[in-house]
This record gives C-alpha cells, structure tokens and sequence, in this order.
C-alpha cells in the first residue's frame, strides 16, 4: 500500500478559535464531570503530543524517495502543528475552568525533552535507530487510535450535541477532519523507512488494551486534584464514568483496533471518504461553519 490510497494532500488550514470562559458551563461534555474531565485531559496532551508526532515523522523525511509521500508529510506537519496551537488556545480556558491541563502537559512534555537531547546528541537518524523507531511505531499506533475517535465522533449525532459548548465542538470537529485526512501517512512512513510490522502491532496492542483505561484513571487523578465536587460524590464519578463509556465516542473502541493488528493492513482499508467530504462541505464549504475561524 503507498500513497496513491489518498485522494489529496492534507491541506493545511490555520484557524483561530473564541475561547473564553464567559457562560462555559463547568461540565461542558454532557454535563457528565468525568467526560469533561476526559476531554481536558485529551486537549492537554495534544499540544505535546502532536509535536512527537512532528519529530517522529519528520526525522525520516529526507529518507523519502516518493515526491508523493513527502508533500503528504509536508500536510501531516503542518496540520499537527496548527492542532497543536489550537488547543493551546483551549488549554487556556480549560485551566480558566479549573481543570489542571498545564500539569498533564508538562507531564507529557518530559518525553519531549528527551527526545530533543537525543537528537541533539545523536543527529543521524542512523543512530539509535531502534530508539527512533519505538517513537515512530508509538505515533503510528496514536494516529490510528485518533482517527477512530474522530469517526466516532463525525458519525454521531449524540456525541455533536453532548458539546454543549459550540466553540469546543468547533475545535473538536476541525480536529477530527484532519486526523481523518492524514490518517494514513506516518504509516506510509513507517513502511517506507523499512521498520518491521512487529513492532506497530506490538504498539497497537498496548493501545487497544491500555488506551481508555489510562484516560479514564487521569481523568480520575484530575477529579481528585482539582474538583471538590468530584471528590464530595464518589458514586457520582462511577456512574458518569459508566454512562462515558457507553456513549458512541467510546463503544466499538476496541474493536476498532482489531483490523490494525493484522499482517498487511493499510488505514486505507476503512474507508472514511465520504464522511470526509461531508465534513469539509460542512466545516469549509461556501457556507461552512468554520469559515470565518479561518486566518
């Protein structure tokens, strides 16, 4: 599988959201404390984690021989890099809120310190090339765990009217689309830099298993740290939490991952076009919802 499974190139759009905390309810997920919670945590670790996405991808860009796969990571880039800035913007208003995002990005932002001293003392992506390709299959297996959520959230209505928040779901929405778009392009890298199947499966495994329960213990650790009214009602977090993990953003999850497993999967192999298309007539068409957030 190459390149030619893509119709286009990622397009790059820079955008610019009107966070502000005026009339923001508190649980803007559905009123749900531990899904608001979840998706603080989500918009906290995106900044950092977009940009080891970035670093992962990019080191291998000038092994790339396809002029293709080389504009396609071009897009890749510029897309995480804008997703990056757009949930900083949200961070802001979330920490605003009272939810600890900076604490979750700094966590995050450990990893990228070492990553950095790495490549400043080992340049050459010859050099510890196993290390390089442990962060190339992490963002291969991230990538797909990303594009599932964003089907899971285009494809549903229930989950578009749990935002109560428009602004969010703005940025949520603009988000999704382009994990969709791009889906499929560090796997294209990875591939083409020669990094065995063994080691993204591996990964995968450890995120169809491991994924949603680790989100669920930090928005957990989140309530405890910093909602009082979390802390207060016990029952209250367990109950939300079962109703969260039933809704369309998270059931079917798992196996969603399963294909991802397989000897010779391609992203490509589900097909997200025409909710793609959709999306785009109904984000950026001539009287698309986020035309005016556009720079």
């Amino acid at each position: 599988m190459t390149a030619s499974h893509d119709v286009a190139y990622p397009a790059v759009r820079r955008m610019s959201f009107g966070f502000g905390v005026a009339g923001t309810d508190k649980y803007f997920a559905d009123g749900n404390m531990v899904f608001s919670h979840l998706i603080a945590i989500l918009s906290a670790i995106f900044p950092p984690g977009e940009e080891i996405f970035v670093r992962s991808v990019g080191r291998y860009k000038d092994q790339i021989a396809d002029p293709d796969l080389r504009k396609r990571v071009a897009g890749f880039i510029g897309q995480e890099k804008t997703h990056g800035r757009g949930h900083r913007e949200l961070n802001e208003q979330l920490t605003a809120m009272g939810y600890p995002t900076a604490w979750f990005e700094y966590l995050l932002e450990s990893t990228e310190r070492m990553e950095k001293f790495l490549d400043k003392q080992y340049p050459s992506p010859d050099r510890l090339p196993r290390l390089r390709h442990f962060f190339l299959g992490f963002t291969v297996a991230a990538e797909h765990f990303t594009a599932v959520w964003a089907e899971n959230i285009l494809k549903s209505p229930e989950i578009q009217a749990m935002m109560y928040d428009p602004e969010i779901r703005n940025l949520l929405n603009w988000h999704a689309l382009e994990e969709l778009e791009h889906k499929s392009v560090a796997f294209d890298v990875y591939r083409a830099v020669g990094v065995p199947e063994s080691t993204r499966i591996r990964w995968m495994r450890f995120a169809q298993n491991c994924g949603i329960p680790i989100l669920v213990l930090f928005a957990w650790l989140s309530i405890a740290t910093t909602d009082r009214e979390g802390r207060r009602r016990p029952l209250r977090i367990l109950r939300e939490t079962v109703q969260m993990l039933r809704t369309p953003m998270w059931t079917g999850f798992y196996s969603a991952m399963g294909p991802f497993k397989k000897a010779g999967f391609h992203p490509s192999q589900i097909d997200t076009t025409e909710l793609e298309a959709a999306w785009r007539h109904k984000l950026f068409g001539e009287q698309g919802q986020l035309v005016g957030h556009l720079r």
